[in-house]
């Protein structure tokens, strides 16, 4: 298999992150994007500051996400959700909007145009679309990083009934059976890093389109379709009950809810590893001085209850939370190796 330096190839064509999801690099309209959104974070409105002197929240806030009731995702929001409504004595909301690719619920957030209508999810959600199309269909100027707060372990999944063990066996399965065999993916980093191995080592694999990507494990352990790659959370249910086989885990380390599953690095293939950083974003009118304070918030509410970081390991995530500029690095990262991954993949917006 011929390896790629993922991040080294991305940096070299320039399709990088500056700020809050700014685009460096390629095209025109791109280059633009990162002068203008420094020109914001230099100039900041006499209104913000106002507004940062403000108690937040004043009302009921609301947390968009890209995915259903149940994801990795979903457990998360829930969990900082039900806590944050108890600081900030003000209800917090937590409002699935699966399907599009994400575009439901960014389209959700973007449209409300309102700080307490925040998005939840993972980076992932709005760089996959730089990449599909000549244009961007949202302005990435509208989305500031606030907090990461977790990695997402990803897993790739198969058939218990397949009768296939590993990813060798299930590589020269799909080359001994061309266009047999069919795939499916959750939106972003999952779709990307399957569906471009699976083009860099000429396999003939069908894509098949979710909206809501947890009705997915069903059709895999009725055989309907024979590759998954998800969350590891949400393959985990029917991993247990013997239905589906978890090949291995795309993140550097093996998860802590499942120990024995092997790495990617370990089975042989390190050009699968990604961890996908999540987090809350919000608004572009949100000082820095809010953002901080909420980034604060969360801080606390990990150090008085750790169970919630044991609650994401057991559905395979890694809590990770820091500020907005650490937020920024780790979009930066991804965007590297997304870039990669949709020039292989032969994306429009890559070929800027």
């Amino acid at each position: 298999m011929v390896e790629h330096d993922l991040a080294r190839e991305n940096r070299a064509e320039g399709n990088g992150f500056d700020g809050a999801l700014n685009p460096i690099g390629g095209s025109t309209m791109r280059r633009t994007t990162v002068i203008v959104a420094l020109a914001m974070v230099a100039l900041l409105h006499p209104a913000c500051l106002a507004y940062s002197q403000q108690t937040y929240p004043s009302r009921m806030v609301r947390l968009i996400l890209p995915f259903g009731a149940a994801s990795a995702t979903d457990i998360t929001a829930r969990l900082l959700a039900d806590r944050l409504s108890t600081r900030w004595s003000k209800p917090v909301v937590v409002e699935n909007r699966p399907g599009g690719d994400g575009l439901v619920a960014l389209n959700a957030f973007l449209g409300a145009h309102d700080d307490h209508t925040l998005f939840f999810g993972p980076a992932s959600t709005f760089l996959v679309h730089l990449y599909d199309e000549d244009k961007p269909p949202y302005d990435p100027r509208d989305v500031m990083p606030i907090a990461q707060v977790y990695v997402t372990v990803l897993a790739i999944s198969v058939p218990t009934a397949l009768n296939v063990g590993t990813m060798g066996e299930l590589i020269a399965l799909a080359r001994a059976h061309p266009g047999k065999l069919n795939a499916a993916a959750a939106t972003g980093n999952s779709d990307f890093l399957i569906f471009g191995f699976i083009k860099s080592m000429g396999l003939q694999i069908a894509k098949v389109p979710y909206r809501d990507i947890m009705q997915a494990p069903n059709d895999l352990a009725e055989d309907r379709i024979q590759i998954l790659s998800s969350s590891l959370a949400v393959a985990q249910p029917l991993m247990r009950a013997g239905r589906i086989k978890v090949l291995l885990v795309t993140s550097k380390q093996r998860a802590l809810g499942a120990p024995e599953l092997p790495t990617v690095a370990e089975a042989g293939y390190p050009a699968l590893t990604m961890e996908t950083a999540g987090g809350l974003f919000g608004p572009p009118q949100m000082p820095a001085q809010l953002r901080e304070s909420i980034v604060d918030q969360l801080h606390k509410i990990a150090e008085d209850d750790p169970i919630i970081g044991q609650r994401l390991a057991d559905t395979g995530q890694i809590m990770t939370l820091s500020g907005p500029a650490d937020f920024d690095r780790s979009v930066a990262e991804q965007n590297d190796q997304l870039g990669a991954l949709a020039k292989i993949i032969g994306l429009k917006g890559a070929q800027q």
